[in-house]
């Protein structure tokens, strides 16, 4: 048992405060402020499992994914830096009177949740390139041995359910959130978050470039 809780707490550990859901929550409820409360619970279910998904796969198969592309992690954080960044950027430009023009004009189906569940809540929002980044280092570190390989993928699995309760939860239930900061409390931690997005983004390419420039022979010595 103690090889499957090591794992399962090394996944919760690593990947929690980057996947902040708390944190993350006034952005999602930014960008899901047309829809209704049932329909962002609907979203928000999605969003847990597309997370797992994402955590698990990240962890398991994401250096095989990455080697049969011929794609380095580095590359993989500059061009995820690249999304996060560019999401945050928008969110920050964004005024507080489009919220108000897309509650009037904006129809909401099931193909629109479903999209929008994935692009942007799940990815680049809540696992985004960092989360996955670390998710493969993990991966590609665990010792695979033996019976130890099951404990490390049950582990994966028991640390993705339990980051995606914790998205599930923050997000379901945002807009209680919201009605207890008020409208001028979020929208200054929506701002803030949208700034904090931009400086991860920037530092996750930072992390990328840095990895890349230390390669080539002029930088490496």
């Amino acid at each position: 048992m103690m090889p499957l809780l090591k794992s399962t707490l090394l996944v919760v550990t690593a990947l929690f405060p980057i996947v902040n859901p708390l944190g993350n929550a006034p952005l999602f409820l930014t960008l899901t402020h047309y829809y209704s409360g049932e329909e962002r619970k609907i979203l928000s279910r999605r969003i847990a499992i597309n997370s797992i998904v994402l955590i698990v796969g990240s962890y398991l198969i994401g250096t095989h994914i990455l080697a049969f592309f011929g794609i380095s992690l580095p590359v993989v954080q500059v061009g995820g830096g690249l999304v996060l960044a560019s999401t945050g950027w928008a969110l920050l430009k964004q005024k507080d009177e489009d919220g108000i023009k897309a509650d009037v004009h904006r129809s909401v189906d099931a193909h629109d949740l479903s999209q929008k569940a994935f692009y942007p809540l799940t990815l680049p929002l809540t696992v985004g390139p960092g989360s996955i980044s670390v998710a493969i280092t993990l991966g590609a570190n665990e010792t695979h041995i033996g019976h130890r390989i099951l404990f490390s993928i049950l582990g994966a699995v028991i640390g993705a359910v339990l980051i995606a309760a914790s998205v599930y939860l923050c997000y379901a239930f945002a807009d209680r959130l919201a009605r207890v900061i008020g409208s001028t409390g979020m929208s200054v931690i929506m701002r803030l978050s949208s700034f904090l997005l931009v400086c991860l983004g920037v530092q996750i390419i930072w992390n990328g470039l840095s990895t890349l420039l230390k390669s080539l022979p002029l930088f490496g010595h």
